[in-house]
C-alpha cells in the first residue's frame, strides 16, 4: 500500500484540530494554503517540503486541502511543480513517486505583483473556485497565507490580502497569515512593521514564525524544566554558574552574502533564534499551558534583561567574507558575535547568559550548555576535570547529556568526568523527528500560537542597546 493510500484510509485519525482553551477541537471544511513567494528558495526548500510531509502523514487530506503558489515569476502550474519536485523527497521521506505526484496535483500557481490588485483578485478568484468546488458548509472554509518573502514587501502584500483575499463570503471561517523573520532591522523598524500589519489583522491572525521554536529539543525545554522534580531546586543562581547558548555553522554565506550583509549575525541569529531559546531556559513556570500564559512568561524575561555592556561583546568577521561577490568590498558586518546577557531578577541575578553565534567556523552545532558551580569543600580535588554540566544539543543529532564526576574503575580512589547520555538517534530508533516547519505550519492550521512570537515579545526582544553596539562599533 502506498503512503498516499494510507493517508486517505487513516484520514479520520488525523483530522485538523483547532485550539480552544486547552482543548483541541476537530475542524472540517475546505483549507486553502497560499504560499506567497512560491518561486523562491525558502518556499522550495522549506515550505513546500513541510507541506508534503504533513500531507504524507494525513494532516492535509486532499478532499479538503488545496495549495496555491503566488509570485511575480511568470511560470505555469507544471513549471512550479517541476521546480519543487526535487526538494520533496529526502532521507526521512522516501515516498513513492506517485505520492509526490498526487501532492503536486494539489498545487496551482498564480502569477502577479505584490503591490497591485489584479494579481490578488485573480488569486482570490482561484481560491473561491476551490472552496465552491468542495461544497464547503457555511462558515467552514479556511485560508492560510504563508509569506515566504522579504519583510520589505510585507506591508503591501498584507494590504492586498486584506482588500482582496479575505474570507468575506458566508463560507468563511478564518484567515491567518504567517510572516518570516527578520521582523525589522531595529526597534523602530520592528514597531513600524508591527503597526502596519496590526492595522490590517488582529493579533490572533498573525503568526510570526521563528523555526527554532519548532525544533524537537527546544519544544522539550518546558517538559524538562517543569515535569522533572530534580531540576526544580537546581535551576537558579544558587547552583548555576553560567548558561551558554551556542550556534555554529561550518560554512559561510554561500551566495547569500547580499541578504546576510544587510542584517549580520546578531540580527539574523542572536536576536531571533538564540533569544527565543534563552526565554525558554530562563522563564518562570506558567500558570497553564495556554499559549498566552507561556508567552507572558517569556516577555517577563525580556523585560528583565539589563542593558548590554560594550566590554561584554565580541564581534568578528571570517576571512574571505568579502570575497563573496554579493558582499560590499568594505563591509564590516559581523559574521561572529559573543554577547553576555544578564537577567535582573531573583532567580538569575549574577548568572551570565552567554550567547555565541558564528559562520564559517570549524564545526556545525547548536546547543544549550548549563554549567553548574563548583562543589563546595571539594574533598576529591577534581575541579581541574571540569564542572557538572547539562547539555542539550539542538542540532545536528539531537541529544541531551549530563557531565558528572564518577569514580575511575579500578583499585584506586580516583575520579573521572563521565556522561549520562540520551541520544535521540539511539534511544528512539525508527522514530522520525518532524522538521521544525512541519510543526509550526500545523500549529497555524490548529490556531495554536504558543510557538510564535507575540507583538510585545517582539518589541522587548529588539534591544535598542544591542543595536546601538552593532551599528556604532561595527559599521
Amino acid at each position: 500500500m502506498g503512503s498516499g493510500e494510507w493517508c486517505l484510509q487513516k484520514r479520520d485519525s488525523f483530522k485538523s484540530e483547532t485550539l480552544v482553551g486547552n482543548e483541541t477541537v476537530p475542524e472540517i471544511g475546505c483549507l486553502s494554503i497560499i504560499v506567497l513567494g512560491a518561486s523562491g528558495d525558502l518556499a522550495k526548500k522549506k515550505t513546500f517540503p513541510a507541506l508534503f510531509h504533513l500531507y504524507c502523514q494525513g494532516f492535509l487530506p486532499p478532499i479538503e486541502v488545496h495549495i496555491f503558489g503566488y509570485a511575480r515569476t511568470k511560470i505555469s502550474d507544471d513549471e512550479l511543480r517541476n521546480r519543487i519536485r526535487g526538494y520533496l523527497v529526502s532521507e526521512r521521506s522516501a515516498s513513492p513517486s506517485k505520492d509526490v505526484s498526487k501532492f503536486l496535483q494539489l498545487i496551482k500557481y498564480v502569477s502577479g505583483s505584490y503591490d497591485a490588485a489584479e494579481g490578488f483578485q485573480m488569486l482570490d478568484k482561484e481560491i473561491s473556485k476551490h472552496e465552491t468546488s468542495k461544497n464547503s458548509l457555511e462558515g467552514s472554509s479556511r485560508r492560510l497565507f504563508y509569506l515566504a518573502l522579504p519583510p520589505s514587501v510585507y506591508p503591501s502584500v498584507c494590504r492586498m490580502i486584506r482588500r482582496y483575499c479575505m474570507n468575506k463570503s458566508n463560507l468563511g471561517r478564518w484567515t491567518r497569515i504567517v510572516v518570516e523573520k527578520p521582523f525589522g532591522r531595529d526597534l523602530g523598524s520592528a514597531e513600524e512593521l508591527s503597526s502596519q500589519i496590526g492595522e490590517l489583522f488582529d493579533e490572533p491572525q498573525i503568526y510570526r514564525i521563528d523555526h527554532y521554536l519548532g525544533k524537537e529539543l527546544v519544544q522539550n525545554l518546558l517538559v524538562l524544566r517543569f515535569a522533572n522534580r530534580f531540576f526544580l531546586p537546581l535551576w537558579n543562581r544558587d547552583n548555576i554558574d553560567n548558561v551558554q547558548i551556542v550556534f555554529r555553522e561550518d560554512f559561510g554565506t554561500e551566495g547569500r552574502g547580499g541578504y546576510f550583509d544587510e542584517y549580520g549575525i546578531i540580527r539574523d541569529i542572536i536576536q531571533n533564534h538564540l533569544l527565543q531559546v534563552l526565554c525558554l531556559v530562563a522563564m518562570e513556570k506558567p500558570v497553564s499551558l495556554k499559549p498566552e500564559r507561556i508567552r507572558d512568561e517569556k516577555v517577563k524575561v525580556l523585560q528583565s534583561v539589563l542593558p548590554i555592556k560594550d566590554e561584554e561583546v565580541v564581534l568578528g568577521q571570517y576571512e574571505g567574507y568579502r570575497d563573496d561577490p554579493t558582499v560590499p568590498d568594505h563591509s564590516n558586518t559581523p559574521t561572529f558575535a559573543t554577547i553576555i546577557l544578564r537577567i535582573h531578577n531573583e532567580r538569575w541575578e549574577g548568572v551570565p547568559f552567554i550567547l555565541k553565534a558564528g559562520k564559517a567556523l570549524n564545526s556545525r552545532k547548536a546547543e544549550i550548555r548549563v554549567q553548574f558551580k563548583d562543589v563546595p569543600g571539594d574533598i576529591f580535588k577534581c575541579k581541574k576535570q571540569g564542572r557538572n554540566e547539562f547539555v542539550i544539543r539542538l542540532q545536528p543529532s539531537e541529544a541531551m547529556y549530563m557531565k558528572l564526576m564518577v569514580k575511575q574503575p579500578g583499585l584506586e580512589m580516583s575520579t573521572v568526568q563521565s556522561e549520562l547520555d540520551l541520544s535521540y538517534r539511539q534511544r528512539y530508533q525508527g522514530v522520525t523527528i518532524p522538521e521544525a516547519y512541519e510543526r509550526l505550519i500545523l500549529d497555524t492550521i490548529r490556531g495554536d500560537q504558543q510557538h510564535f512570537v507575540r507583538r510585545d515579545e517582539l518589541k522587548h526582544g529588539r534591544f535598542s542597546r544591542l543595536f546601538y553596539i552593532e551599528l556604532t562599533t561595527v559599521k
